[in-house]
């Protein structure tokens, strides 16, 4: 009988521990590689503020998000823009676990250049979807409209070559 209790106290300590490793590897750590996010900030305090002025992951000097490499590019279309822009929304939500950001378009690509707890900038200052004001914008220069469905879910709408929102050429990527 007390060899017993001994087994089964150890058999608790061994998930007591594996529970708390997990909990420290994917709780703990936003800024550790998870779940095939390509970049990210490394923990620590400098780190993000690091990657906040330099556009770049602090472990991977000189590298910055490909992200969003392609957005707007002559050899693919619109329906390879959202994805994309959605790529990103996920790559966002995978590291910071805090579901995705919100408010308008300046305001959510703020948080995507860098204005977040990482610091890490998901779309490069120098991507070429970016206008004057610091919006995500479509192959035809119309900012995005971003729709909050869900913590975890961004209708991402373009307004289309008419440059018209809520008109019948309006590409919508709902996921």
């Amino acid at each position: 009988m007390g060899s017993r209790r001994i087994w089964r106290a150890a058999f608790a300590a061994l998930v007591a521990a594996a529970a708390l490793f997990l909990f420290y590897e994917f709780r703990l750590m936003p800024g550790k590689q998870h779940f095939g996010v390509a970049q990210g900030a490394a923990g620590g305090d400098a780190a993000p503020r690091a990657a906040a002025a330099t556009g770049t992951a602090p472990d991977s000097p000189g590298e910055r998000s490909h992200l969003a490499d392609g957005l707007n590019s002559p050899d693919k279309d619109v329906h390879s823009d959202l994805r994309i822009i959605n790529r990103i929304f996920i790559a966002y939500r995978g590291a910071v676990r805090d579901g995705d950001p919100v408010g308008e378009n300046v305001e959510i690509t703020a948080v995507l250049k860098g204005k977040n707890r990482l610091g890490f900038a998901f779309v490069p200052a120098d991507c070429p979807a970016l206008n004057a004001k610091g919006e995500l914008c479509d192959r035809w220069g119309t900012p995005y409209f971003f729709h909050q469905i869900s913590g975890e879910k961004m209708e991402i709408r373009s307004a289309g070559p008419d440059r018209r929102l809520w008109t019948a050429d309006d590409e919508v990527l709902t996921p």
